[in-house]
């Protein structure tokens, strides 16, 4: 063999290190790339919804067929249905994750269970849509209003806080319930005292990332409650109500003028985007500070 091909060749160890550099180069790479699309997405929306925010559009109702005005009523509506939407989801979701994840039996159904659920998390949100026309709307006749939006949006954020707060339990180390018991305790003082504290950052996470997309969908109020335009403020749990993501539809797909107001479909569109990203800080933040606490406690 020749010598200097045998000075070539790559040992294996200089392979295996060749192939992780190189997976991480790839890495990397994808990261930056959405990490570049989201900041020119961000900065598309800014440059061009910037010039619309004002005090008069953040607080006057619309005018002239939503050419003139603002979208108070919108961000109220947002606001009202976000809160039953919370109300709803979050004591289910953790609840129904405590009981999978401390008291179910590891069986079949349990199985199913679970399966169902990851399974409910991929649905399209039109079909929850149609699903809370049906149920809330028809059935329990509610009608067309916040309470029938609220709940719909419940049942679509539901799957994703019962599966983000069962993972943040599993992530307690059993070692925490095995020594609570053994002191005395009852298998609930021991979930309260020992589980939740560790769990709970991880949990509200989930739970407050989940209300960040519910706050942004459409499909699923169009059907439930939302309205294209009123001229006051819901009442009532039953009235009817504007909502950001309904509003900016209308305005850049539905409009009569869709050219003229497009500077206010912009900036709806930046409203509700630090509306999202206002809801993602504070899960961020509430996260930090339990885990803080956490650590100065002691826990």
């Amino acid at each position: 063999m020749n010598p200097a091909r045998r000075k070539t060749r790559l040992t294996p160890a200089k392979k295996k290190a060749l192939v992780q550099a190189l997976g991480f180069l790839i890495l990397r790479a994808c990261l930056y790339f959405v990490f570049a699309v989201l900041l020119l997405f961000i900065y598309d929306i800014i440059r061009k919804g910037s010039g619309v925010l004002s005090w008069e559009f953040l607080t006057q109702p619309p005018r002239r067929g939503m050419t003139e005005g603002g979208i108070f009523p919108a961000i109220v509506g947002t606001f009202a249905v976000t809160m039953i939407t919370a109300l709803t989801s979050i004591p289910l979701g953790i609840f129904a994750a405590i009981y999978l994840n401390e008291y179910a039996g590891q069986d079949r159904l349990t199985r199913l269970i679970r399966l169902a659920i990851r399974n409910l998390a991929g649905v399209p949100s039109i079909v929850y849509g149609l699903f809370g026309v049906v149920l809330f709307v028809n059935v329990l006749n509610f009608g067309t209003s916040i309470l029938s939006a609220g709940l719909t949006l419940g049942l679509l954020t539901l799957p994703w806080t019962i599966t983000a707060s069962e993972e943040a339990l599993k992530n307690v180390p059993g070692s925490f319930r095995e020594g609570a018991l053994a002191l005395g305790a009852t298998k609930w003082q021991a979930i309260r005292t020992n589980v939740l504290p560790y769990a709970l950052p991880g949990m509200l996470t989930g739970a407050v990332l989940g209300l960040a997309r519910a706050a942004g969908e459409t499909a699923p109020i169009m059907f439930t409650g939302v309205a294209f335009y009123l001229p006051y403020l819901p009442r009532s749990l039953k009235d009817q109500f504007m909502a950001l993501s309904y509003h900016l539809y209308i305005m850049a797909t539905q409009h009569h003028a869709i050219l003229q107001v497009r500077p206010l479909a912009y900036g709806t569109a930046l409203v509700l985007l630090i509306l999202v990203l206002g809801m993602n800080l504070v899960a961020i933040i509430i996260r930090y500070r339990l885990r803080r606490r956490r650590q100065i406690h002691g826990w």
